[in-house]
C-alpha cells in the first residue's frame, strides 16, 4: 500500500511512517554543526586571545623606556645578550608596524612570531574540521633548534655580530 501521509509528506510503503521532528524553542538556532564548530575553535581561540593581549600590553607600555619591565638576569650580571634579549623591543615594533627595527631588536624573534602564526592557523584549520592538531616535531627538528638559538647568541655576542645586538 503506498501513499502519502499528511503529517510526516512521506512516501509510507506500507510502513508506519516516522513524522518528522519538530523544531521546539529549547533547541538552538544554531545548527548543531556550527556549534560543534564553535566548540573545537575554543581553545585556539583563547590562545590567540592570550597571545593578542600580551602583544597589545607590549604595544601599549614601551620597553625603550627603563623600569617597566624587568631587565634581562643573564646581560645584567654576565653581559652576555642571550636569544630573547631584545624580544619586547621587537614585539612592541611588529605592534607598530615598525619592521626593521623589530628585525633589528631580536630579528629570532621576529622569525618566532611568523611561526607561531603559521602554527595557529593550521591548529585552527584543523580543529574547525575535526582533526587532531598534528605538531610532533622529531628529535632533528628540536636539534636544529637548539642549535639555531645556540649559533645566534655566540653570533649576536661576537665583535662582528654586533649588528644583531638589541
Amino acid at each position: 500500500m503506498r501513499g502519502v501521509n499528511a503529517d510526516s509528506q512521506r512516501v509510507t510503503h506500507g510502513r508506519t511512517p516516522i513524522p518528522r521532528p519538530r523544531r521546539t524553542q529549547d533547541e538552538p538556532a544554531v545548527p548543531m554543526r556550527a556549534t560543534a564548530v564553535l566548540g573545537r575553535l575554543a581553545v585556539p581561540a583563547g590562545v590567540l586571545t592570550a597571545v593578542a593581549g600580551a602583544f597589545a600590553y607590549v604595544g601599549a607600555v614601551d620597553p625603550n623606556e627603563p623600569g617597566h619591565y624587568p631587565v634581562c638576569p643573564l646581560l645584567r650580571y654576565a653581559g652576555v645578550y642571550c636569544p630573547g634579549c631584545g624580544g619586547l623591543r621587537s614585539a612592541h615594533a611588529i605592534v607598530h608596524g615598525d619592521v626593521p627595527a623589530a628585525l633589528h631588536a631580536n630579528a629570532l624573534a621576529v622569525v618566532a612570531f611568523l611561526a607561531f602564526a603559521v602554527l595557529w592557523t593550521l591548529w585552527a584549520v584543523r580543529a574547525a574540521r575535526g582533526r587532531p592538531p598534528r605538531f610532533a616535531p622529531g628529535p632533528v627538528h628540536l636539534w636544529s633548534l637548539g642549535v639555531l638559538l645556540v649559533a645566534f647568541t655566540v653570533v649576536r655576542n661576537l665583535p662582528f655580530g654586533g649588528w644583531l645586538h638589541p
